[in-house]
């Protein structure tokens, strides 16, 4: 079976490189890392009395672990923003949170080489569990300085309405 039916000659997997993050409808800038979408379902053991030693297993709850975005740290002040609406230290009694808005959903874009879209997953409620504003500095290091949310979620799911693009030739 062809692991790609609109590109039947291509034989390689999409690469990890070549992706974009959008939320309140727009991109956000400079992310460089986005972490794994992983679900996980707890497995519920059962057996009943007459049954042989071996026991049953079924399905649970699933779980949806939290994602990492990384980027530089500029002048945008967007990760910032957004984790201060979970908690803004001297917001006072009352304003620390913003029950309104602190949950969004996000778009995770993949491309190929060629710069396609390719695949899509919406990921629903996140909010922002950690912040960190700045990474360790150290006078003697050659590194960007990094900085990183964790998003928790509520599940996400792929967009079905992105499907495989007929991929360019640049034989003429």
């Amino acid at each position: 079976m062809a692991q790609f039916s609109v590109n039947a000659q291509r034989f390689d997997p999409y690469k990890s490189y070549k992706f974009r993050v959008k939320w309140d409808g727009r991109y956000v800038a400079g992310v460089s890392r986005v972490g794994a979408l992983r679900r996980t379902i707890e497995v519920v053991s059962h057996r009943e009395g007459g049954d042989p030693s071996s026991e049953r297993k079924s399905p649970g709850r699933a779980t949806y672990e939290a994602i990492t975005l990384e980027r530089g740290v500029t002048h945008d002040p967007e990760f910032e923003q957004w984790a201060n609406k979970v908690w803004a230290f001297g917001g006072g009694l009352g304003a620390e949170v913003s029950l309104k808005d602190f949950r969004k959903d996000i778009i995770i874009e993949v491309y190929n080489e060629a710069g396609q879209l390719v695949l899509a997953y919406h990921v629903f409620r996140c909010w922002v569990s950690q912040f960190t504003a700045l990474p360790e500095l150290d006078a003697n290091a050659n590194a960007i300085a990094i900085q990183s949310i964790q998003l928790e979620n509520e599940g996400w799911e792929r967009d079905t309405a992105v499907v495989e693009p007929t991929e360019p030739s640049l034989t003429a």
